[in-house]
């Protein structure tokens, strides 16, 4: 194929195509592949995703935390505190997923001491019903 028919096909200019021609004729296959490229380095290490996944196993009052369930966000603030590493919520979130583990959101139940609550909180539905 000429230079033209195979740039319409990979949808690159003709200099593109001329110049990755080049490369393989000098360099051989090798010179095909892509090469490093510029960037921050990754935030998230194989060190903090095995960090995060020991947190979250852990009760949040057992690390003093003055709460008793985690959330994406206070996990999230605990790892920055810990590690010095602040990522998304769902980076946090994809993370655990590929631990199998999901946060669900906390379950609030109200509740009583009272030994009527239950009777209380029956009359208390029926008034707002009725």
């Amino acid at each position: 194929m000429d230079v033209s028919t195979i740039a319409r096909i990979v949808r690159q200019s003709e200099q593109t195509v001329r110049n990755w021609l080049q490369r393989y004729q000098v360099e051989g296959s090798e010179a095909l592949s892509d090469e490093p490229r510029s960037g921050a380095p990754r935030k998230v290490t194989a060190a903090y995703r095995e960090q995060v996944v020991n947190v979250v196993r852990q009760r949040p009052r057992s690390l003093q935390q003055p709460f008793s369930t985690w959330t994406l966000r206070r996990l999230v603030d605990y790892m920055a505190q810990q590690t010095g590493v602040r990522v998304s919520p769902d980076t946090v979130r994809l993370l655990l997923l590929e631990a199998d583990i999901v946060l669900s959101r906390p379950q609030h139940k109200v509740s009583s001491p009272d030994p009527e609550y239950a009777v209380k909180k029956r009359r208390l539905s029926r008034s707002e019903i009725g």
